[in-house]
């Protein structure tokens, strides 16, 4: 589903990206594009995050990245065991990252980018140590 600020090329590239920062971690992670919330967008992530299951990983180590580009709001949310190995300042810096390059127009750049680099701490913080089961779909959802 192409947005204004991604194509649909782009959208499947970073559901591609979304499985490569998973194959090398028992952590998952989702990308849900709002753009129906005029209103309380932290509180709507948090919500999505409960309805796609976000808080019921086995290690409790899944991220949701909830965008509302009409809105120019970000919100990444870890569940407690990744958000215990890599403290607020991780979540602070990607944060930045993503919205500055959002700043620039540079959305997909800037996802793929945030996706690639939690890969990398999951990896570090959750490597795959048997079979690796996918626990939630890579899609990326939309409201």
């Amino acid at each position: 589903m192409a947005t204004p600020f991604l194509t649909d090329q782009q959208i499947a590239s970073l559901v591609e990206a979304i499985q490569s920062a998973e194959e090398h971690s028992t952590g998952e992670i989702r990308v849900h594009i709002d753009t129906n919330t005029d209103e309380d967008n932290a509180k709507i992530a948090f919500k999505v995050f409960e309805e796609l299951c976000l808080n019921k990983t086995a290690e409790r180590n899944a991220v949701l990245f909830h965008i509302n580009f009409e809105r120019k709001y970000l919100t990444i949310i870890g569940d407690s065991g990744i958000h215990e190995k890599v403290n607020q300042s991780f979540w602070d810096h990607l944060h930045d990252y993503i919205t500055s390059e959002f700043a620039k127009g540079n959305y997909y750049k800037a996802l793929k980018s945030g996706i690639l680099e939690t890969g990398l701490e999951l990896k570090k913080y959750f490597p795959v140590t048997g079979e690796n089961h996918n626990e939630l779909p890579n899609e990326i959802t939309f409201s």
